[in-house]
């Protein structure tokens, strides 16, 4: 039956992408995408010759039908993202809903996510976690932030370079300056880093480098953590 496929590409390093991935990018019929421009490099990388259609933030609800109408057809479908996980901060989910609405089945292939990278590495308590994704710009910023003063479990961000001061702020004048952060850069790239210890610390490390580059992922550590004990 014709299958809508949301595959994980890589998010730095080229060899995070699974044999699968690869599998099945070469088996499907066509291919949706973020920017065709980006993905045309990965694709010539791995030498998968598919067409490749547009499908981003601006056309997505426009896009879903197009896509369901392949599948309706009779083709199979992938969707992948710039980087990492379809509809983990990235579009994904107008697609799938609509695929399980019209009862085509949907396959999630597995592989690097930002999140999960960041997560596992931090060195933060990961057993239980809220992923709260990018934060507004301007409205209803505060109030997606509110929670976590007294919030328990450990609270995951993305952010980009030209905001990661300001969110660092924002975090130490909820939380203050001794509640666990790990900034997370670059990761599985060249330059990745990852930036951990009390918020004071992690902020006066920040502010302290001349060029701020790269997507950020912030773990904020739950109200009661504490390595005093440890």
């Amino acid at each position: 039956m014709p299958t809508l496929y949301l595959v994980a590409t890589p998010i730095g390093n080229l060899s995070d992408i699974t044999a699968r991935a690869i599998d099945v990018l070469q088996s499907v019929d066509v291919i949706y995408c973020e920017d065709t421009r980006t993905s045309g490099h990965l694709m010539q990388h791995f030498g998968i010759q598919k067409p490749l259609l547009p499908f981003h933030a601006h056309n997505e609800h426009a896009r879903v039908a197009d896509l369901i109408n392949r599948l309706t057809s009779g083709q199979d479908v992938a969707l992948i993202s710039d980087a990492g996980t379809p509809a983990i901060s990235d579009p994904g989910f107008l697609a799938a809903r609509a695929a399980h609405r019209g009862g085509f089945p949907v396959v999630g292939i597995p592989g690097a996510s930002a999140l999960v990278t960041a997560l596992s590495a931090s060195g933060l308590p990961c057993d239980r976690f809220i992923f709260e994704g990018f934060l507004p710009q301007k409205k209803g910023r505060k109030t997606r932030l509110a929670f976590i003063t007294h919030e328990e479990r450990t609270v995951v961000f993305y952010e980009s370079p030209f905001r990661i001061l300001r969110l660092l702020e924002e975090l130490a004048e909820l939380v203050g300056p001794h509640r666990y952060v790990a900034v997370c850069r670059e990761l599985t790239k060249k330059f990745e880093e990852i930036i951990r210890g009390p918020l004071n610390d992690v902020q006066q490390a920040m502010k302290a480098k001349s060029n701020i580059k790269g997507e950020f992922v912030v773990i904020v550590a739950g109200v009661s953590y504490t390595e005093e004990d440890e």
